[in-house]
């Protein structure tokens, strides 16, 4: 027959081998909070990528504007470029 000691042993057995409700919900929370770190990564990377190739596209057309200058140039001075 158990005795009241080897219920209290079985009950402290199974809360060591079993996740109880406050462990899931601490699981839980613990989660939320890394998805939100993970979240917040992302967010940050994204708004440096999309600053990243903004800076591109102006980096492109100021290129475009000077090589289109050089052709100008080397019309008006009879000068034959070659690539």
């Amino acid at each position: 027959m158990l005795t009241n000691d080897d219920i209290v042993k079985i009950i402290e057995a199974e809360k060591q081998v079993f996740p109880t409700k406050e462990d899931l919900d601490s699981l839980k929370d613990e989660m939320k909070k890394d998805f939100s770190k993970l979240e917040l990564s992302v967010d940050n990377y994204a708004t440096k990528a999309d600053a990243y190739f903004q800076e591109m596209v102006v980096l492109s057309h100021k290129v475009d504007k000077h090589e289109a200058w050089i052709h100008q140039l080397a019309e008006k001075l009879g000068v034959k470029l070659e690539y």
